[in-house]
C-alpha cells in the first residue's frame, strides 16, 4: 500500500501549484482528482472527471448550487474509488471544499486527515452579496439563494482536520465552529522574480509606446466587473485625465461572461455599461485585455500608482504583485485590504464609494511622484513579509509534517528585499 498526499480542486493545481511542486520535488507520493479542464502539474497523478449529468430541470432554486455540488462530489468519489483500488493511500488530502468534490471523500479515506482550503464562505450578510446595491437589488431571494450557496461546503467542512484561509478576513467569513481549526496561510507570489526594477518603455496593443517618466495609472479586474470597483475606478478618471493632461491609463482585464457578481441585468457587457457615457480622452484609456503576465509585471514597474478596489471578497493576486512590485497602491478601505495595507504607511485606502477622493490621490501622485517612495518600499516590505511564496509554502509543509506527513526537508530560496 502506498502513501502521500491527495489533491482536490476543481482546477488543479489552482492554490495548491507551489505546495504539490515542493511535494513532488521532496519525493512524496501526490495524485489530484480535479474537473475535466485542470491543467495539472508535472510530477502528479490526476485523475479528471467529466460531468454524467447537468441539474435537474425545475429544481427548487435554492437548491440548485448544492445539487450541482453533490454532483461534483458523486464524480470525484468514482476517481477517489479507483485510486483506492490502485492502492493509493494518503495521509493527508489536500482540497478546496468549494465546488463539492470532497463531500464524500470520507467514504474512501475514513482515517485521511482532510486539510481545506476556505478561500471563501458565502453569507448573505456583511460580505459582497448587501455590499453595494447599486447594480442589484438585495431581495430575499438574493439572500436565500447566498445562505444556501455554501449548503455543500459546510458539509465538506464538517470532516476537516485542519482549514487554511490566506488572509484573517478570509478566515473571518467561516462559521464560528470552524474557527478553531484554522491556520492563515498565503500561498504567496514569487518575490524573487516580481520586484520593483527599472521602469522600461511599454509598447501597447495599437503600437505606441509608453515611456517613463510618463504619469501612469494601472488597474486590474480580472472580470471587469463592479466587484472590483470598475464603476468607482471609471468615475474618477475624467477628473484625472482632465487636469493631468499627460497622465496615461492601462487596464487589465477583459470582459467575462461569468463574472463574480453576475452580468447586468440589461445584457451586455460591465465594462460597456460602465463607460459607454464616460467623458474622457479614448486615446489615453488603454484597455490592455487579457495579456502575458510579464505585460502586466512591466507595467506594474512603470506605475506611477495602482488601482485596487473590492467589494469583501477575495484578495487578489493582483494586489500581491503590485506591492511585491513596489507600486504605490491606492485602495478600497475595505475587509480585504486591510489585512494588506496600513492607510498611510504602505499605501492608502480610501472610502469605496468615493471616486473623487481617487482621483483627488491620482492626481496627487502624478503631480508629485517622488513623494509616495516610502509607501512604495513599505509596500515591497510587506510582500516579502507576508505574501512571499517560500514562506507559504514553508507553512504548507510545516501543517502537514504536524499532521504525520512524511516530507523530507528541502533547500527553499530565502527571499530578498
Amino acid at each position: 500500500m502506498s502513501s502521500g498526499v491527495l489533491f482536490i480542486h476543481n482546477n488543479f493545481p489552482g492554490q495548491f501549484r507551489n505546495l504539490a511542486t515542493a511535494l513532488v520535488a521532496r519525493g512524496v507520493r501526490c495524485a489530484a482528482i480535479g474537473s475535466a479542464t485542470s491543467p495539472g502539474v508535472q510530477g502528479v497523478r490526476i485523475g479528471r472527471y467529466a460531468l454524467d449529468r447537468g441539474s435537474t430541470p425545475g429544481v427548487f432554486p435554492y437548491a440548485v448550487r448544492a445539487e450541482a455540488d453533490l454532483i461534483r462530489g458523486a464524480n470525484a468519489l468514482r476517481i477517489a474509488r479507483a485510486l483506492k483500488d490502485e492502492g493509493f493511500e494518503p495521509e493527508a488530502i489536500v482540497g478546496h471544499p468549494g465546488w463539492g468534490e470532497m463531500v464524500f471523500l470520507d467514504e474512501v479515506w475514513p482515517n485521511a486527515r482532510q486539510v481545506m482550503f476556505s478561500e471563501f464562505f458565502y453569507r448573505a450578510h456583511g460580505l459582497d452579496v448587501d455590499f453595494d446595491t447599486e447594480f442589484h437589488t438585495t431581495t430575499e431571494d438574493v439572500l436565500l439563494t447566498a445562505h444556501a450557496k455554501s449548503a455543500v461546503m459546510a458539509l465538506s467542512l464538517a470532516s476537516a482536520t485542519a482549514i487554511v484561509s490566506p488572509t484573517p478576513f478570509q478566515a473571518s467569513a467561516l462559521p464560528a465552529v470552524f474557527r478553531p481549526l484554522v491556520r492563515i496561510i498565503h500561498e504567496g507570489v514569487d518575490i524573487e522574480a516580481i520586484r520593483p526594477g527599472p521602469p522600461e518603455p511599454l509598447v501597447l496593443p495599437d503600437g505606441r509606446t509608453i515611456l517613463p517618466g510618463t504619469p501612469v495609472i494601472t488597474y486590474a479586474n480580472n472580470h471587469m466587473e463592479p466587484m472590483r470597483g470598475l464603476h468607482i475606478f471609471a468615475r474618477a478618471l475624467p477628473r484625472l485625465m482632465d487636469q493631468v493632461p499627460e497622465a496615461q491609463v492601462l487596464v487589465f482585464g477583459q470582459d467575462s461572461a461569468h463574472p463574480y457578481g453576475g452580468l447586468p441585468e440589461g445584457g451586455g457587457t460591465w465594462r460597456e455599461l460602465i463607460f459607454r457615457d464616460l467623458q474622457v480622452d479614448p486615446s489615453r484609456l488603454h484597455f490592455m485585455g487579457k495579456t502575458p503576465h510579464e505585460t502586466l509585471l512591466a507595467a506594474l514597474r512603470l506605475s506611477t500608482a495602482h488601482v485596487y478596489y473590492t467589494y469583501p471578497f477575495v484578495l487578489s493576486w493582483s494586489l500581491v504583485e503590485a506591492l511585491a512590485s513596489g507600486c504605490y497602491v491606492i485602495g478600497s478601505d475595505t475587509a480585504p485590504l486591510r489585512d494588506a495595507i496600513e492607510d498611510g504607511v504602505n499605501g492608502r485606502l480610501l472610502s469605496f464609494f468615493d471616486p473623487q477622493a481617487l482621483s483627488a490621490a491620482l492626481i496627487e501622485a502624478c503631480r508629485n511622484p517622488e513623494g509616495f517612495n516610502d509607501l512604495r518600499a513599505a509596500a515591497r516590505a510587506t510582500a516579502v513579509a507576508k505574501f512571499s511564496k517560500r514562506d507559504g509554502t514553508e507553512a504548507w509543509l510545516g501543517l502537514l509534517r504536524e499532521l504525520g506527513v512524511e516530507i523530507p526537508n528541502g533547500d527553499l530560496l530565502t527571499p530578498t528585499v
